[in-house]
């Protein structure tokens, strides 16, 4: 539930008629802005407008102050564990050595495993974009590499001198 900054308060609402709830979240019914306001002053708390497109609008009788506080605290929990996810990148070149690509799948294995997306790419240098296919299979090699880490989540494809392919990690850890 997301509250908007603004939340009409006592005097700031502007209709007349109110379908009011009481603070313990019982029907009190239709109800005008003055009587509203009396019975929510009665009990020490605050008139607050819920859903101010309703026919008539719904005020509650509530704690505001206590009621931000705890909206605040939720955002503040929910940001706390939210996920960042960075994307790395690893440059192939379509003639790598072996050894060469075992670390630079080292490197993309270690990344998927902490959670981050990877990027391949092998920029074509000189004659080599003739021979797109040769960069194709590195790059299908890596990604079959990862298969038991990651998920393909943009097939490998070109852009200028440069092959991409995006590799997801699996599930969430």
């Amino acid at each position: 539930m997301t509250i908007a900054k603004d939340m009409m308060v006592n005097d700031g609402i502007r209709a007349r008629e109110l379908r009011l709830i009481g603070d313990d979240g019982q029907q009190l019914g239709v109800k005008t802005k003055a009587e509203a306001l009396k019975i929510a002053e009665n009990a020490n708390l605050d008139l607050v407008l819920v859903a101010p497109t309703a026919k008539p609008p719904v005020a509650r009788i509530m704690d505001y102050g206590k009621f931000r506080f705890e909206q605040q605290k939720k955002e503040r929990e929910a940001r706390k564990n939210q996920k960042v996810i960075n994307i790395k990148e690893v440059r192939l070149s379509p003639s790598i050595d072996v050894n060469d690509f075992n670390t630079k799948l080292k490197n993309a294995r270690k990344f998927l495993e902490k959670g981050d997306k990877v990027k391949a790419s092998i920029r074509f240098k000189g004659r080599a974009i003739t021979h797109k296919e040769i960069g194709q299979r590195v790059l299908d090699k890596l990604a079959e590499e990862t298969a038991d880490l990651a998920t393909v989540e943009q097939k490998a494809k070109m852009d200028g001198r440069s092959m991409f392919l995006v590799l997801a990690p699996k599930g969430d850890k």
